[in-house]
């Protein structure tokens, strides 16, 4: 065999070893698949604010929920629910390990507004999340909103962390973008065409998960950002989703 040809393959071998080590090393280090929740056997209901941390509609959801003999909680975001959305992501982690810890089976989580965006960073970055049996999310700015856009812009000094993270293209947000549902986790993520603080109101789309828009069902609701956790067509779709019966997207009209 001539030099050269013994030098290429030397090289065709080196290449196949390298990729057979690669591969090796994902098929150890890959981890065993999530085993959801029993679907029959719901948890508490964990419901997290949007941004300011008012807790005055989600209340009224919440109650709604245990009117149906669910548990139900509404968390309190830390300072006025304007900071960092990663640490608000841990508040929700920390009602997690706590209601688990308490003996519950799983949790169900509702997040309204820049709640949702808060839900979603806890189910990309903290391992309690494989504990949530089902999701909704409420006109939540996944992907930024113009008004916080324009704020970060034009008057950073009046935008606090949350405002400048929900910027449409910041770096969270596309962390966040990069990051589908996990196989297997309900998530339905509901929003009004009638939006006027999420815009665009389908900036609540989410790969992976049941997305629909009120009106796709119900073309005559009018409901605004505010109105989502207690609007009663919204409050139905809840309490449909959060339910035992086998997960399908909606197809009527609640109301």
């Amino acid at each position: 065999m001539s030099p050269r040809r013994r030098l290429m393959l030397g090289a065709a071998l080196a290449v196949l070893l390298a990729v057979l080590v690669t591969v090796g090393v994902r098929l150890i280090n890959r981890e065993d698949p999530v085993a959801r929740p029993d679907q029959a056997r719901p948890g508490p209901v964990l419901l997290v604010p949007g941004y300011g941390g008012s807790r005055t509609g989600l209340s009224q959801l919440a109650a709604r929920l245990r009117a149906e003999g669910r548990t139900a909680t509404v968390l309190t975001l830390p300072g006025d629910g304007t900071g960092d959305l990663l640490v608000q992501a841990g508040t929700v982690d920390a009602a997690v390990r706590a209601a688990l810890a308490e003996g519950a089976p799983s949790v169900d989580v509702v997040g309204y507004s820049a709640g949702g965006v808060a839900v979603k960073l806890w189910v990309d970055r903290h391992r309690s999340a494989d504990s949530a049996r089902r999701i909704v999310t409420l006109g939540s700015p996944l992907h930024g909103t113009r008004i916080a856009g324009a704020g970060s812009a034009l008057a950073p000094g009046s935008c606090p962390a949350a405002c400048r993270q929900l910027a449409p293209g910041s770096a969270l947000l596309d962390d966040v973008d990069e990051e589908p549902v996990p196989d297997g986790l309900p998530w339905l993520s509901l929003w009004t065409t009638n939006d006027e603080t999420v815009q665009p109101p389908d900036s609540a789309r989410l790969d992976g998960a049941t997305n629909l828009a009120v009106q796709t069902l119900c073309p005559d609701a009018r409901i605004s950002h505010s109105a989502l956790p207690t609007d009663p067509i919204v409050t139905a779709l809840v309490l449909a989703a959060l339910g035992t019966t086998p997960w399908s997207a909606p197809a009527t009209c609640p109301a």
